[in-house]
């Protein structure tokens, strides 16, 4: 057997949702079943958001602290029910899952960062998806910066990732122009980081708090170490399988 293509696909709170208020099984259950497909010829790790969007589902929290506090309490309750969803979904597909809680800090000592790549080669190598997430109760930069696209940048080059997917809602990046006419027309191909800034309009998602600026910033990480970077419409059923097959729009920046 050849060896197999490694995708970090990153998976936001706006594509775990569908843009409403509730976590998706249906999103979650289409994410296992292009896994299932794929697992012959591609190994997945997964960083998914999403904890204080479950916890908002079935708990309202009165805290006179300040507003970060309450959502790091949020991202305590809601973490284990998001990992119990991905597991009882991904067992249905007869995918095996673990989970991983990280914080920037680990990125920065070397110590770390052998750690957590070790760990991860030994969960893929034993056909197990590592599903990623900040580890929110004593970090606050995925809150406070950018719904996990640098933690999955930042994860994909450590792992040595072939290729880094950041699932959002939208088909890629859209040009300047095509947004201000009302008639959203999708960037292709990057290569140029210089042109693209140029091209970018800042917006952020509802439930997430990253906006096209952090994915491209992102993407600007994983560049550095020749991965290549694919921002996809998450929303859209078979995401991964389509791009891959150049049957959507979406913006790969090389």
């Amino acid at each position: 057997m050849g060896k197999k293509k490694r995708i970090l696909l990153k998976v936001g709170s706006n594509t775990l949702t569908k843009e409403t208020d509730n976590i998706s099984r249906g999103k979650i259950e289409d994410i296992a079943n292009q896994i299932a497909k794929l697992q012959d010829t591609c190994e997945f790790i997964i960083v998914s958001s999403g904890a204080i969007a479950v916890a908002k589902q079935f708990v309202k929290l009165e805290s006179k602290r300040k507003p970060i506090f309450v959502k790091q309490a949020l991202a305590s309750i809601g973490q284990p029910h998001l990992i119990r969803i991905y597991q009882e979904i991904f067992r249905e597909y007869g995918l095996l899952s673990s989970q991983c809680l990280l914080s920037y800090s680990d990125f920065e000592k070397e110590e770390s960062k052998v750690n957590i790549t070790n760990t991860i080669n030994v969960l893929v190598n034993n056909n197990y998806i590592p599903i990623i997430n900040e580890n929110d109760t004593v970090a606050t930069d995925e809150i406070k910066f950018g719904d996990n696209d640098k933690l999955g940048a930042l994860t994909a080059s450590l792992i040595d990732a072939d290729l880094f997917v950041i699932a959002t809602n939208t088909n890629g990046i859209y040009t300047k122009t095509s947004m201000e006419n009302g008639t959203p027309k999708t960037i292709e191909e990057v290569t140029d980081f210089k042109e693209l800034a140029e091209e970018v309009v800042s917006s952020k998602s509802s439930h997430g708090s990253g906006g096209m600026q952090s994915k491209i910033e992102a993407a600007e990480v994983t560049k550095k170490v020749n991965i290549e970077t694919w921002i996809v419409n998450g929303l859209e059923d078979n995401f991964i399988l389509n791009a891959m097959e150049n049957h959507v729009p979406f913006t790969k920046i090389k």
